[in-house]
């Protein structure tokens, strides 16, 4: 099991693990289907702020996610994890989070976040085996004045933060 550096020649086929309109409102929040490949391949450029990642088992792609890094908040988000759906169902995606946890982590920020859909059980399930928490439900309401959706945000305990 491997993390790796993501790459834009690779977005076709990321893409293509959406695979149903509920899939793709889950990992982006459109309802386009199929998942649009130039997309997901626009992700990592959108700001140096964003570090892209693929994760690999046995030499194969299965996880997609990405670390977003917010100086000015002293705080990395997890973020657009998607795994592989071969793949699903065989605990990949609880290795795959806390894989990503290593760069979140030795990024140095105080603390780490991933916000969920609320009718995303399954992520949900995952985050909170890997150790993620809820986050106060005051705070999660302040987060979610100006989102799309009432998301779910969950916390990783960290020693400093």
């Amino acid at each position: 099991m491997e993390l790796r550096g993501f790459e834009v020649g690779q977005a076709a086929m990321v893409a293509g693990w959406a695979t149903s309109a509920q899939e793709v409102s889950l990992l982006s929040g459109r309802t386009a289907f199929p998942f649009p490949a130039e997309l997901v391949g626009s992700w990592p450029k959108v700001a140096d702020d964003v570090r892209s990642y693929l994760y690999y088992v046995g030499g194969e792609p299965v996880g997609y996610g990405e670390l977003w890094l917010d100086d000015d908040e002293d705080e990395v988000e997890l973020a657009r994890i998607i795994v592989r759906p071969a793949s699903r169902g065989l605990g990949i995606g609880t290795a795959f989070v806390k894989a990503l946890l290593g760069p979140a982590l030795e990024a140095g920020y105080s603390e780490v976040f991933i916000r969920v859909r609320p009718d995303n059980d399954v992520a949900i399930r995952t985050y909170r085996r890997v150790g993620f928490e809820y986050v106060a439900a005051d705070l999660a309401d302040e987060w979610n004045k100006d989102q799309p959706v009432a998301y779910t945000w969950m916390q990783y305990p960290t020693a400093v933060g």
